[in-house]
């Protein structure tokens, strides 16, 4: 499973643009399968966009560093 970067952000952008693009030239020229495809590549990236601004959101959470355990401790 892909993980996007927050920073990566704008880079979706431009493929977004990028398969709107391909998408619009393959309506012209007839493409169906093509036309399918780019469809399917829109939704992923779109749901994929959507997801990383959500996990952008999220503050990480700090487990703390873990330590030894003494010898009394086991007792």
């Amino acid at each position: 499973m892909l993980n996007i970067n927050p920073k990566m952000l704008p880079r979706l952008d431009e493929i977004e643009t990028d398969l709107l693009a391909r998408r619009a030239r393959a309506e012209q020229e007839g493409w169906l399968g093509e036309i399918e495809g780019i469809d399917l590549t829109l939704t992923f990236l779109r749901q994929k966009r959507e997801e990383s601004k959500r996990l952008a959101r999220i503050a990480p959470v700090s487990l703390g560093m873990p330590g030894l355990r003494s010898a009394e401790s086991d007792r």
